[in-house]
């Protein structure tokens, strides 16, 4: 993301990871699929069609998707990717010493969300009970978090 600035009466852009860098890896490591690759690579290293089918279990991603994210957490240094040369190719994607420390930080919050999502609801639907509207959104099930 390129942001304008103005510096010295001339703007400047910059790049929004120059400007806050912990934030953009925030975002890589809590998007999405990045929670969903983070917490299945801690089980196991997985090939490319193994992973997607893992991450299947709890939510659809598209190649597209789960090709975009490996490659965004490869570059964080927190995914190891192996290609071997073969035919066919092989590609297994692990966690490096860094990614598992993060994997285990995001599953830790995966986990205290899925204790607590009944207080959650609670929450809200007092929330929205004081603000004397009804609840609008119904949430599905709760994505698992394995150990």
């Amino acid at each position: 993301m390129a942001v304008s600035t103005v510096v010295s009466g001339s703007s400047v852009t910059v790049d929004g990871e120059a400007m806050c860098p912990h934030r953009l890896v925030m975002e890589h490591v809590t998007s999405r699929w990045g929670v969903l690759v983070l917490i299945a690579l801690l089980d196991r290293p997985y090939r490319f069609s193994e992973l997607r089918r893992a991450i299947g279990e709890v939510r659809q991603v598209s190649e597209k998707m789960l090709a975009q994210t490996l490659q965004t957490l490869e570059r964080d240094g927190l995914v190891h990717r192996d290609a071997k040369p073969v035919i066919p190719p092989r590609v297994d994607y692990s966690l490096t010493d860094l990614g598992r420390e993060a994997a285990e930080q995001v599953r830790g919050l995966a986990q205290w969300t899925q204790d607590r999502l009944g207080k959650v609801l609670e929450a809200r639907e007092a929330y929205d009970t004081a603000k004397g509207r009804a609840g609008t959104e119904v949430p599905g099930p709760a994505p698992s978090v394995r150990p």
